[in-house]
């Protein structure tokens, strides 16, 4: 198989770990950085430009797109789907798993346990966005916020009011969400593959610190998750529509609560805390699913 790779740099580990798995099983492999990509976008005959070569046919693309390059990234993504290449994961998935509160809506209709959340455009409202959530201590995420950025715990009432009246005072948008105090500052992130979670490390947040995020300081170990958590994780990854996502679960005094789906997920900690080839259950996945007009949406929305 011919299989594209979408990365703004081939030396993260991530990007690495799935050229290496792809070459092993004897595929060609070649990363694409997608903001030298451009499109030449016709009714017959679309087709994708790349430093000033037209690319031929992929048989599979592999979306790395970071969060600040979604809007664009995603385009060319449409355009692979348009030319009847099989994405891993879908343009239209990646972006509404990367809009934090179209997907909390999204898995809140399908019932997938979740924080309690709140979300506001007027000051004039603070005052019962922080009740809505049980009252401080409370947390305060910004919408665009990556890798644990734009996350504030405010411990007080007065800290959230705060909080929140700077953030809107910038006009960010910004949601609200209870404070899970059993979880002690740890995750869980369930890496799903298909219909299953394949590995699942625990994510404890560094002393004193209640984000759980690697690019924190946090660490990582490999964890046993129940089969409520499995089928928490496995019916988020669904309600998205991506096939690969790393879901971050948080155990609550009512059961699992998703806090967050990644479209794509870091390998490296979760290879490093389970031992396990991720990238080579990737590539057998694409071998498995990978069909000429296979993509469900076919570019569109």
């Amino acid at each position: 198989m011919k299989i594209a790779i979408l990365s703004r740099n081939k030396n993260l580990y991530s990007t690495k770990r799935l050229v290496e798995a792809a070459k092993e099983r004897s595929h060609e492999v070649r990363v694409l950085d997608p903001l030298r990509c451009y499109m030449n976008i016709t009714s017959n005959r679309p087709r994708i430009h790349y430093r000033g070569e037209e690319l031929g046919h992929f048989d599979a693309v592999i979306p790395r797109i970071g969060a600040s390059v979604t809007f664009y990234g995603t385009a060319v993504l449409r355009q692979f789907e348009m030319m009847e290449t099989f994405p891993l994961n879908e343009s239209v998935a990646i972006s509404r798993s990367r809009d934090k509160l179209r997907s909390l809506q999204l898995l809140a209709r399908k019932g997938i346990g979740l924080p309690v959340t709140g979300f506001a455009h007027s000051p004039d409202d603070v005052q019962d966005l922080i009740s809505i959530v049980g009252g401080a201590p409370l947390v305060v995420k910004l919408l665009e916020g990556t890798q644990g950025i734009g996350v504030v715990l405010a411990e007080t009432h007065k800290a959230a009011e705060s909080v929140i009246e700077a953030f809107m005072g910038l006009k960010a948008n910004i949601m609200t969400q209870e404070f899970i105090k059993e979880a002690g500052g740890a995750d869980i992130r369930c890496l799903v593959i298909g219909d299953k979670v394949v590995a699942a490390m625990k994510r404890q947040g560094k002393e004193g610190e209640f984000r759980s995020n690697l690019h924190r300081g946090g660490s990582a170990t490999v964890i046993r998750i129940t089969p409520e958590e499995r089928a928490a994780a496995v019916r988020a990854a669904k309600t998205m529509g991506l096939n690969v996502a790393g879901v971050d679960l948080l155990r609550s005094n009512h059961g699992p609560v998703v806090m967050e789906v990644n479209s794509s997920p870091g390998l490296e900690g979760i290879e490093g805390a389970t031992g396990k080839d991720i990238a080579g259950t990737i590539i057998q996945f694409i071998e498995k699913n990978a069909a000429k007009s296979s993509t469900r949406t076919r570019g569109q929305g």
